[in-house]
C-alpha cells in the first residue's frame, strides 16, 4: 500500500511536471484568489462548452476520468457552470497520481485533448465508463432522456462521485430531488468513516479533511437503500475535492490536498473492484 509520505512527494512533483498547455485555465480560484464572480444563467436547453475543451479522447478501453455535464447552468465568470469547475487541471493532476501509484494507465493527454471525457447522462458512450464525476449538483436538472440514461447507468453498475457542494445550502436537497427522479424510493444515507471505501487504498485521516465551513460530510446512495448492498454513489458535502486537487501544484494547503487525493483514489479503486 502506498505510504502518505510518497503521496506527498508525488503531489510536490506535479509542480515540476507542470501543465503549460492549460496554464490559462480557470482564471482563478475561489479559495486561492483571483477571478470575477458575476453570476448569470445560461439557456436551459444549452450545454456550456469549457474554453479549454477541444474534444473528448478516443475510447480505447483504458480507465478515463468522466465528467458529467448538464443542460442549463448557473455560471460564474471565468469558471463556467458548476459541472465544469476545476476542468481540466483537476483530472489531469488526478490522472498523473493514479499513474504513479497504481498499474492503471489512465488517459492524461493527447494534445489538443486533455484530462477527461465530458458526457451527458443520456449519451450512450457513458456506458463504456464505470465511474463518473459530477460537480456542484445544485445546478443539476435532468431532462427525461437524461433521467432514463442515468437510471440505466446506475442500474447496470455505474458509480458516481458528487463533489463541490454544500457551501450554499441547496446542493444536497437538489441532488436528492434529481436522484429520486430515477429512483423514487432512494434515500440519501450517511457514509460512515469505517466504510471500506475510505480504506480501499489509502487510510483517510478525517481530522485533516478540510470542509468549506467546519467538518466535511460524506453521504451515499445504496442499492435498495441497504448499506450491505452495492454502493451506488458517494457524496462529498461541504467539501471540494476537485479544487484541492486542481491547485495542488501551487503549494497551497498541502495537507488537505493530500487527503483530497486519498479520497479520490479510494473512490476509484473501490468502484473498480466492487
Amino acid at each position: 500500500m502506498m505510504t502518505v509520505v510518497r503521496l506527498i512527494g508525488v503531489v510536490a512533483c506535479l509542480g515540476v511536471m507542470g501543465l503549460a498547455s492549460v496554464a490559462g485555465a480557470q482564471g482563478g480560484s475561489r479559495r486561492n484568489g483571483g477571478g470575477n464572480y458575476q453570476q448569470y444563467f445560461g439557456n436551459a436547453n444549452d450545454y456550456y462548452v469549457p474554453p479549454d475543451w477541444t474534444g473528448n479522447p478516443v475510447y480505447e478501453g483504458r480507465v478515463t476520468f468522466v465528467r458529467v455535464k448538464y443542460r442549463g447552468y448557473e455560471k460564474w465568470a471565468q469558471q463556467g457552470p458548476g459541472w465544469a469547475h476545476d476542468y481540466p487541471r483537476a483530472e489531469m493532476h488526478f490522472d498523473k497520481i493514479m499513474r504513479e501509484i497504481t498499474s492503471m494507465r489512465m488517459f492524461i493527454e493527447a494534445p489538443p485533448v486533455f484530462g477527461s471525457t465530458i458526457l451527458a447522462l443520456d449519451d450512450p458512450l457513458l456506458f463504456k465508463y464505470p465511474i463518473a464525476y459530477l460537480s456542484e449538483p445544485g445546478g443539476w436538472h435532468m431532462t427525461p432522456t437524461e433521467v432514463a440514461g442515468f437510471r440505466k447507468y446506475i442500474s447496470r453498475g455505474g458509480f458516481i462521485i458528487f463533489d463541490d457542494m454544500g457551501s450554499r445550502g441547496f446542493d444536497v436537497p437538489n441532488l436528492v430531488v434529481e436522484w429520486q427522479k430515477a429512483f423514487p424510493t432512494a434515500k440519501l444515507m450517511e457514509l460512515p468513516q469505517n466504510h471500506p471505501v475510505f480504506d480501499s487504498f489509502f487510510k483517510v485521516d478525517f481530522a485533516k479533511v478540510q470542509g468549506y465551513y467546519g467538518r466535511a460530510e460524506f453521504y451515499a446512495f445504496y442499492e435498495d437503500n441497504d448499506p450491505k448492498k452495492r454502493l451506488l454513489a458517494v457524496v462529498n458535502n461541504n467539501n471540494d475535492l476537485g479544487e484541492w486537487i486542481e491547485f495542488s501544484d501551487r503549494g497551497f494547503n498541502v495537507t488537505p490536498s493530500n487527503e483530497a487525493y486519498k479520497l479520490a483514489v479510494n473512490y476509484f479503486v473501490y468502484a473498480l473492484t466492487h
